[in-house]
């Protein structure tokens, strides 16, 4: 593992609070929520960016989006919807440079208008 911080979370060296954990993924919420339930689900292996993802990834991976569902589940928000995101690279928004999804709900999310491409 990297010593990025989410591998540190993972390795329990910084605390978070844990939502959920398997032996592939591991579910936090946000130190800074953008909703009313804002989780950040993450792969335990370091992946810098989906770009670095490869086919050995694909069970992970799947895991990730099965664990999403898990915690939207056991967080009441199955049944009225909520958003997940992946943030890919500097201009995707990608602050932390280990993959992971943004889970997000408890609220009516509102339209992204992202307006033309520059």
């Amino acid at each position: 593992m990297e010593d990025c911080v989410f591998c540190r979370i993972i390795r329990r060296e910084l605390p978070a609070e844990i939502v959920y954990e398997d032996e592939r993924v591991l579910a936090f919420h946000d130190i800074r929520p953008a909703a009313p339930v804002h989780v950040l689900v993450v792969p335990k292996k370091h992946i810098a960016t989906v770009n670095e993802v490869t086919a050995d990834d694909i069970p992970g991976m799947g895991q990730l989006f099965f664990a999403a569902g898990e915690v939207a589940a056991r967080l009441g928000l199955a049944e009225r919807g909520y958003r997940l995101i992946v943030n890919v690279g500097r201009d995707g928004r990608q602050e932390i440079m280990h993959v992971h999804m943004h889970l997000m709900g408890g609220m009516k999310l509102p339209v992204h208008n992202y307006g033309k491409a520059k």
